[in-house]
């Protein structure tokens, strides 16, 4: 029996082979769009994923302006910050950070299903979001997915 055949291959920075991913964000709900990116960023989608190693693709995203949500969260979901000042506590709803810039909502949402560390960190580096259709990336020709095919 040949044993050689059964080692398991782990990837390295310079074995990773990147892609470039294009995804529209338009009618997709923001939860599933986010959940599917990071899976995506992470590269738990290749055959030769390992878990600490950057070996995801690099990730396009257009249309944020124009991500749904369900339900009543554009009016009651709220994103809060604090700048360590008494009184210091702002919050904003969905709908009032979708009007001032819809890019933050769709990062925060992909960022807080990456991993909390440094890999984490890096992953995020590797995803463009751009609110309308126009992208500066044309020259990496990025492939146009289709986020319904990815389980």
């Amino acid at each position: 029996m040949d044993t050689l055949s059964y080692k398991t291959i782990s990837a390295n920075k310079e074995t990773v082979n990147k892609e470039w991913l294009l995804v529209d964000a338009e009618n997709v709900i923001l939860g599933r769009l986010a959940s599917k990116v990071a899976k995506l960023l992470r590269g738990k989608h290749k055959p030769d994923f390992t878990p600490h190693v950057d070996c995801g693709d690099n990730v396009i995203i257009i249309n944020s302006e124009k991500v749904e949500l369900t339900g009543k969260k554009k009016n009651q979901k709220e994103y809060q910050r604090y700048s360590g000042y008494p009184g210091g506590q702002r919050s904003f709803t969905v709908k009032q950070m979708m009007d001032k810039n819809p890019i933050f909502v769709v990062e925060k949402a992909i960022k807080g299903m990456l991993p909390k560390n440094r890999l984490g960190r890096d992953l995020f580096r590797n995803l463009y979001v751009y609110a309308g259709k126009d992208h500066p990336h044309a020259a990496q020709k990025p492939k146009k997915i289709n986020l319904n095919s990815i389980k």
